[in-house]
């Protein structure tokens, strides 16, 4: 299989993947991985797994997870445990902090090397709520990462990293942007109420692309809380590319979807300029950017998987809007209804 080395933008050292290593270079211990049963997030969790790397898989399909965590185990020795987490839900990703922290003050599991913001998707037909009232798709991609985030970093390790998986979509100005829909301002208090103000509502695909907006500027702003902090904690964004069955193709008209699985999609997409991979080479990327230590100093950073390649690229212009971005941060505590205990240290 191919395996991704860190590269930058422009080119850069290439140095061999790790095995069995955190981020600070000693002994991994155990990434968390939400949607780690299927898809890109199931790829990454066979690679880190082949590297001896203790996983938690956090999801909703709690038997597809203990499938997937028995042969893991049992093909590489690992220990994978399964928790029930549903990222739409803001009591459920506060149920599921709790007992991955008792977890973690019980020994069950030993220690938090990486967390992989993983879980998401696209939400087509009408448009609908979370049970938390607010739109599906913002409170799924984006308020029950940041929540879950704010949750579990007081239990990252020292040199711990967060990595976000957003989308090319993002970017209004792509040819990804302009497929599925150009990303509107990143208004968290907007995005959550969407559709209730009687007008028309963002297409499905509008709502997808501005959440990722959203994702890429969530990495970047809590790598700036994190600088100004001191902390050695790094937040890292990641578009894994269009891969044919996850992300946004999945929910693509039957004829575009069999495709999009085609040489001839593949040929058409390098030519149009879509941002295009294969699951294995994905997942493989997003296991690099949580354990290399050849990303360790790589927070703040977009990097893009494309055609068998992993590079830091340029995001769309106003995901580095920094004021945009902490209006966005504030505005998503207040939607979680994020309380001074829950607050990390290093963020207040």
């Amino acid at each position: 299989m191919r395996v991704p080395h860190p590269a930058g933008a422009a080119g850069g050292v290439r140095a061999p993947v790790s095995k069995n290593m955190n981020p600070g270079g000693t002994a991994m211990t155990t990434v968390l991985i939400t949607g780690g049963h299927s898809g890109i997030g199931l790829a990454a969790a066979r690679t880190l797994a082949a590297r001896r790397t203790d996983l938690v898989l956090a999801g909703r399909s709690v038997e597809r997870m203990r499938g997937v965590a028995d042969e893991l185990s049992a093909e590489h020795g690992v220990s994978v445990t399964t928790l029930t987490l549903d990222t739409s839900s803001l009591a459920s990703v506060r149920a599921a902090a709790t007992r991955f922290r008792t977890m973690l003050d019980s020994g069950a599991v030993p220690g938090l090397d990486a967390l992989l913001c993983n879980a998401g998707g696209r939400f087509d037909g009408d448009i609908s709520y979370s049970l938390d009232g607010y739109e599906t798709t913002f409170a799924t991609n984006c308020l029950g990462h940041f929540l879950l985030v704010e949750l579990l970093l007081p239990s990252l390790a020292e040199h711990g990293r967060v990595v976000y998986t957003a989308s090319g979509t993002h970017d209004p100005d792509s040819m990804d942007g302009r497929l599925v829909g150009a990303a509107v301002e990143p208004d968290a208090v907007a995005l959550a109420a969407e559709g209730k103000d009687g007008g028309k509502a963002l297409s499905a695909g509008k709502r997808y692309s501005t959440s990722k907006l959203c994702t890429v500027m969530y990495a970047y702003e809590l790598d700036r809380r994190l600088r100004r902090a001191h902390s050695s904690v790094s937040s890292i964004a990641y578009d894994p590319g269009a891969v044919p069955g996850t992300g946004f193709l999945r929910d693509l008209p039957k004829p575009v979807r069999w495709l999009s699985n085609t040489a001839a999609m593949g040929w058409v997409s390098k030519r149009v300029g879509v941002t295009t991979s294969d699951v294995e080479f994905s997942g493989a990327s997003l296991a690099a950017l949580a354990t290399d230590p050849g990303y360790a100093q790589a927070s703040g950073t977009y990097f893009q998987a494309h055609d068998g390649t992993l590079s830091a690229v340029r995001s769309a212009r106003l995901s580095y809007d920094e004021r945009r971005a902490a209006q966005l941060w504030d505005d998503s505590k207040r939607l979680v209804r994020l309380t001074g205990d829950e607050e990390p240290a290093q963020l207040r």
